[in-house]
């Protein structure tokens, strides 16, 4: 058996401010998930013993796989179903490691998806969700890859929101940033919200195209760019990269970084601009694909 592991991109990142009971930084996210070339996959081969390993270009930053986000994802699993049937998974890594886009929570989300398949449990059973809730921040809204609003500290997902096809370029100048510097950088206490916490995000039911999204979440905003660029200066020059592209409609950054994201009219246009990009920038990561 085998999935996709898709990346996650934060097309919207509002924080609210954080949380006075367990100092959580409360969130409102437009999240959609990248095609095919942006994504790693996992596999699993039915056996008696849980295992993984792990190959694909990403593999060595990937870590420990004693302690994976697939690991994890699976013992949470089997803690809420005694006797689970579990494997070996095999995971090709291929997204960048520390990059805002869920790699690892893509990956675990999909751990979780195979091994409910394996195990013929309901398509949406509770304890899938509470697995990918004990795993990560980020695995619930990867644990169903379509495009949907979290909020929270993730723990609260949306219904599919339905999103036309974005075309898209991804970026990661090949710089690991970690989430808690970024938080940090962010300055907020605890009790704490955040100076633009009472702008609404915007509504995103009923969108009939592209061009209506691009105009919707325009004046939306990733609150955590601003803290990432004191951490990692460069992602500055990825968004520019973007920006001085013909055709780009909107830069903007993912998660809590490094990777960004450029929107495109046409599909045309964002492969156009990848090419352009990667020549200029060999060492970049650098991909065209559509978020939906």
């Amino acid at each position: 058996m085998a999935t996709r592991a898709p990346a996650k991109i934060n097309l919207t990142l509002h924080v609210l401010g954080r949380r006075p009971g367990d100092g959580y930084h409360a969130l409102e996210s437009l999240v959609a998930f990248a095609g095919p070339r942006a994504g790693d996959l996992l596999s699993l081969e039915p056996g008696p013993a849980l295992a993984l390993s792990v190959s694909g270009p990403t593999a060595g930053p990937a870590g420990r796989t004693d302690d994976n986000l697939v690991m994890r994802a699976a013992r949470h699993l089997a803690a809420e179903h005694p006797g689970l049937r579990v494997g070996h998974f095999r995971l090709v890594k291929r997204l960048p490691v520390a990059a805002g886009i869920g790699g690892g929570s893509s990956d675990a989300a999909a751990a979780l998806r195979l091994l409910g398949r394996l195990n013929g449990l309901s398509p949406d059973p509770p304890s899938l969700m509470e697995a990918a809730r004990r795993t990560g921040a980020d695995v619930p809204v990867c644990l169903d890859p379509q495009a949907r609003m979290m909020r929270g500290a993730g723990e609260a997902v949306g219904p599919a929101v339905g999103l036309p096809a974005l075309p898209a370029v991804l970026i990661n100048p090949g710089v690991p940033v970690e989430t808690a510097p970024v938080f940090r950088a962010l300055g907020l206490a605890v009790g704490e919200a955040h100076p633009l916490a009472g702008q609404a995000h915007p509504e995103i039911a009923g969108l009939d195209g592209p061009e209506a999204l691009l105009a919707r979440i325009a004046p939306a905003r990733n609150d955590l760019e601003a803290p990432a660029l004191t951490v990692a200066p460069v992602i500055g020059d990825t968004l520019a990269a973007l920006r001085d592209q013909p055709g780009c409609r909107l830069a903007r950054m993912s998660g809590s970084g490094a990777t960004v994201f450029g929107l495109f009219a046409h599909r045309s246009a964002a492969r156009r601009a990848a090419r352009a990009i990667a020549a200029a920038q060999p060492g970049w990561w650098v991909r065209a694909t559509l978020l939906r």
